[in-house]
């Protein structure tokens, strides 16, 4: 299975996708102003990959002037239903549909890795002002909760991907593994978590792309098994999913 296959499965899943998947903190956005030294209120931001507007809504939420990139006719749409007064144009990352120098910040929230870095980082600085910023972010697993770091090796197995290292990147291998080597970058990272019911927590694991690409009796069979196991470690049916946020912030020179 290709990445531009597992990129494109999420269309086939928006309504889910926007249903379930984790927002992000407050702090996240919190770093972002301090690091470009400008409130997000009035910033012109264009957010890549917006997929169903997770991020979007947020950047809107703190008054940026945002619009939605977003290559998926299906995400697109669920974009507009949820967002319907924020503009959004159909592209991605590889060639983005703005005017050169026209927005202060440019985001990426879960996409970055659906793009081709020596195409994406010129085309972000094309489209940033002078001293703008690239900020790019991932809600990360939490390996120090137990049954997190159990519940991701069983996915993993399931799925037939190899399971991400326990053990975080440093800041040099972690700017260097996103393609942004030789700009000024800095990184945090902001733990959070939310508390959802185990059918919506079902509903997020099975919203990633290595689940999507899945047959539906492999992936009843996972959710019979995983259903059973977490009603014996959350009786309520009360899940506190925790997420460790990691971002990256580039100044455009």
């Amino acid at each position: 299975m290709t990445s531009s296959s597992r990129a494109h499965s999420f269309n086939a899943a928006a309504d889910q996708y926007a249903a379930s998947r984790p927002s992000y903190p407050p702090a996240l956005f919190d770093f972002i102003e301090q690091f470009t030294s400008r409130p997000l209120a009035g910033a012109r931001v264009a957010d890549v990959g917006a997929g169903t507007g997770i991020a979007t809504a947020l950047l809107r939420g703190r008054g940026a002037h945002v619009i939605g990139v977003e290559p998926g006719d299906a995400m697109a749409a669920q974009f507009h239903t949820l967002l319907p007064d924020v503009p959004i144009v159909r592209g991605d990352g590889n060639a983005l549909p703005l005017a050169d120098a026209s927005h202060d910040l440019v985001t990426y929230a879960q996409s970055w890795q659906w793009t081709d870095t020596t195409r994406s980082i010129p085309e972000a600085l094309r489209v940033l002002l002078p001293g703008g910023a690239l900020a790019i972010w991932w809600n990360t697993t939490a390996f120090d909760v137990p049954w997190i770091n159990e519940q991701h090796q069983r996915i993993a197995y399931h799925c037939g991907v190899k399971p991400t290292s326990r053990a975080r990147p440093d800041d040099g291998d972690a700017i260097r593994l996103a393609g942004l080597s030789g700009l000024r970058v800095a990184r945090r990272q902001v733990r959070w978590s939310r508390v959802v019911s185990l059918d919506m927590h079902l509903s997020n694991i099975t919203s990633r792309s290595a689940f999507l690409v899945l047959v539906e009796e492999d992936k009843r069979a996972f959710l019979s098994e995983e259903r059973r196991r977490l009603r014996k470690m959350f009786p309520g049916e009360a899940v506190e999913e925790t997420y460790v946020v990691d971002l990256l912030l580039a100044t455009r020179p």
